[in-house]
Parts: C-alpha cells; structure tokens; sequence
C-alpha cells in the first residue's frame, strides 16, 4: 500500500536539463513528468515551489557491517542506509571483503542476509578480489551471472592484506573484461608505502602525519599510471577509486586524451579536506582523519579535485563511508599503521558537495546531479531506473532546498561514529524530503522507515558507459584503430 505523491511545483533537476515539472509518483514509479497532469485523486501532495526535485543519491562507495584493521565499522546496514536516506541518498553500494583465502560467494551470502534484514534503501554490493587464484576466477564468473554483482574491487596497497601483484591484477582485470564487469582499483604503490611506513617509525614518526608522510602523492600517481597500463593490456575499462591528489588526476586527464577507457571516483573528504589535519594539536581529532590515500598537504588539492568532478575528468564522488570511533582510533596512539582507516561521511555527502561545488561555483545543479548519482548510475548499469527523474524510473526522489542550510554536528547525526570531519560547517543544500521507491522515507530531519524495507538491487554486467566502446574496438581491426590513434595524435 505505497501511496500515490504528486509533488508540485518544483523545479526538476536532471544530470542534463532543469523544468519546471510536477512529478506524479505511484506503485514505487515515477508515473508522470510534466505540468497540468492528469492524475486520480488521493494523492498525497508535496509543495516544492522554489525547491529543486533531483534523483536521490546513489553512494557508490560505503563500508557497512565491516571488520576492517581489527576494527569494526560503527554502522550495520540498518543505521548506515537511515543516514543515508536522511542525507538524501537513496541507494548505497556497499563492499564485501573477503580475507586471503577466503570464498568470495561465501562472504557475499553472509553479508547480503545481514542486509537483506536490516537496509532500509535499494542496495548493492562490490565484492573484494583480494587474492588470486583459478577459484577466485570461477567465484568471479558465478557472483556476475548469477547473483547480481558487476563490480570487484582491487588494491594495488595493504601489502600482505588486500594487495595484488601486477600479474594477478592482469589476470583479475581480464576475468572482468570476461564477464562484463566493473574494475575498481584502489590505486598506491604497495612495496612503497610499505617501505615508507618502516622508514617513517624507524625515524620516530608514529603519529597521524605518518600516514601523509609514508604514502606521498607520487606513489598514487605511480600506481594509477600502472593500474591504466595493465587495464589497457587487458582491454578492460577501468575505474580508479578515491582518486586524493591532482598528479593522480592528471595522469587519468592524460590518459583520456590518449583515448583509453578510464572513469575515476574521488571521496568526499578528498575533494573537501586537506591534511594539515594531521598536524592537529589534538590526537583524536587528526586520527578521526586516517584514512587510505591520505588526505594531501597541498591546499589546492580539495578545490582542484572540486574542480575536476565539475568538468568530468573525475566523474563520481563517493562517501567512501567507514565509522570507527575515537577508541577504536586510539588503536594507533603509539603507531599510526595501527588507527584503522576510514571516515564517516554518507549522512554529509549531497549536503558538503551543494555546498563546496555548487554555491563555490565548481558546477551547476545539473553537474551535482551527475556527480551525485546519474554518473554512479550509467557505470553501474543502473540508468535510467535509477539515477534519472524520468516516467518508468524508480521512485527514488530528494525534493531539495538551495537556500536552506544545516550546520553539521556529530551530536545530532544519525551516522556511526563520535566525530564528524565537518563539525561546524554550515552548508547550503538541505534534503526536504526523500522518497525511496515510492515511500515516503524522510520529511523535514523525521524518518519513517522501517529496518529491513530496502532490498538487493542486482546489477548487470556489461554497462554500455564503459563497455560500448571496448567491445566496438574489438571488432575494429588493429590497423585500422592504430592509424586512427596515430593520426589523432
């Protein structure tokens, strides 16, 4: 018994055009889009005169009902996707990471009954290919044809942990290739930040500022160069994660120019933040900054990554969200590799973004929209059901006000976690209410949706957005495709 809505008046907001429409909702649809609407009586009635209607949020990156560094993450699948909902996103991807050795299906079984009991919006999961082997390749081809995953995440850093060789990447992103899926690539030369980590301690450096000081920018350019290159000899398209610092965007830039199949994620706290934080007189406040790459020195860095999401060299920005509190940081009070990684942020993403890129002038509310969700829909097969306010979409709707603000404050959030990297900020961009899937889930801060309410959004393999164009050069014979990239170039 989802109820009918019509929500009236406001100015609607796609990734490509804003109108002025009236949004009729029904039956968990978007039903009708456009003014005078013929609809049947009873239906509930949202004012948005002056307000902006936009997708609600696809958070492409969350770490829910985790135990990661020995740690476990604040936020189960219940609290993480309430806070989500009430921060105006209405879909979460969330990561499955098996230890070494472990059964990729089993892992994903396990925390899909965990979600499948508590989310409360649409979700979906990237499993973790945090190994290799002819059993992770066999996993990898049943998770994508037969349980809805199309996204694996690798990492070319936590050596000894999650880390992969070079040759195991090639061989993890030709399965990908293979089957249609996503490549994520969390992209830091490994043996290096290893390196620098004993060389860090050894000197006497065990605070938060050896994290920024063992892991320097030039190692996450290194390795996103090298991510580009075995992609590019595997003909698989590839998606660079928490991209934190312009040499690395640059190298996707150039990459770009040269043709090569390349999207790339950055986090909000990369494209908001800078590391001074870990200089900070206070040790709880610059460890509740620890996060993996680290937030960059330069200053520039958050606005320039701003700028970068603003005209599509970086085309998604994610929470990347993982709740520890100060006693789980204080872990690493005497050794910073021992504070777990991670930052609370999917209850602040929509809200922080309108406020650093659309009232900073970074981009228009129609680049918000793509950056936010339309972009994170179209990688992950998901558009135009998600990630478009268009008839036949999901009702997954965010009636959104440019002129109201909210100061953000760990006190009143409803996210896991003691500390807020945004304490005090006031931004622009508050969600009036949300609509998830029809249901009226949030209305001015009050939530009304009921634990376990979201369900498993199985995604398809082979999104068009990153494969079209890949398997089109299949088929194109190599000459005449190296003519065409050498008279180009």
């Amino acid at each position: 018994n989802i109820p009918q809505i019509l929500i009236k008046g406001g100015r609607v907001v796609n990734d490509d055009v804003t109108q002025e429409a009236d949004v009729y909702i029904e039956n968990g649809l978007i039903q009708q889009v456009g003014r005078d609407l013929m609809i049947p009586g009873g239906a509930k009635v949202i004012d948005a005169s002056g307000k902006l209607v936009i997708p609600g949020g696809i958070d492409s990156s969350v770490h829910l009902q985790q135990t990661f560094m020995n740690a476990n993450t604040q936020d189960d699948f219940y609290t993480g996707t309430k806070a989500a909902l009430l921060g105006g996103s209405t879909m979460v991807i969330a990561h499955v990471l098996p230890e070494r050795g472990a059964s990729l299906l089993e892992e994903f079984e396990k925390i899909r009954a965990h979600a499948d009991a508590e989310a409360c919006c649409d979700y979906a999961l990237h499993v973790g290919v945090t190994w290799w082997g002819p059993k992770v390749r066999r996993e990898m081809q049943v998770l994508v044809g037969e349980k809805g995953v199309n996204s694996f995440q690798m990492f070319m850093a936590y050596k000894d942990v999650l880390m992969l060789k070079d040759s195991e990447l090639y061989q993890a992103m030709h399965s990908c290739k293979d089957i249609g899926a996503v490549a994520r690539v969390h992209a830091e030369n490994g043996e290096l930040v290893h390196e620098g980590t004993k060389e860090a301690l050894d000197l006497g450096i065990s605070g938060p500022e050896g994290m920024e000081i063992s892991r320097p920018e030039e190692l996450e350019a290194e390795a996103t160069h090298r991510a580009i290159t075995i992609a590019n000899r595997a003909h698989c398209p590839v998606y660079l994660v928490n991209v934190s610092s312009v040499s690395a965007a640059d190298v996707i830039a150039a990459a770009r120019m040269q043709d090569k199949v390349v999207h790339a994620e950055t986090t909000l706290a990369h494209s908001a933040l800078s590391g001074m934080h870990y200089y900070h007189q206070d040790w709880a406040h610059a460890a509740a900054h620890v996060i993996a790459p680290p937030l960059r020195l330069d200053p520039n860095t958050p606005d320039c990554l701003m700028g970068l999401l603003g005209n599509d060299i970086i085309n998604v920005v994610a929470s990347d969200h993982r709740a520890f509190n100060t006693k789980q940081k204080a872990m690493g009070k005497e050794d910073f590799t021992k504070i777990p990684h991670g930052a609370a942020g999917v209850e602040d993403r929509m809200s922080v973004i309108w406020e650093r890129g659309v009232v900073a002038g970074k981009m228009d509310e129609n680049r918000f929209v793509a950056v936010t969700s339309s972009n994170a829909a179209k990688i992950y097969n998901l558009y135009p059901r998600k990630g478009r306010i268009v008839p036949g979409a999901d009702a997954d709707v965010v009636v959104w006000d440019p002129d109201a603000s909210r100061t953000i404050s760990a006190s009143s959030q409803a996210q896991g976690g003691d500390f807020n990297l945004y304490e005090g900020q006031r931004c622009h961009g508050v969600p009036l209410v949300t609509i998830s899937r029809g249901r009226l889930v949030c209305e001015n801060g009050v939530f009304t949706c009921a634990q376990g309410s979201g369900r498993f959004y199985p995604m398809r393999s082979f999104p068009d957005f990153l494969y079209k164009k890949m398997v089109q050069r299949e088929k194109v014979p190599l000459s005449v495709y190296v003519y065409i990239s050498f008279t180009v170039s």
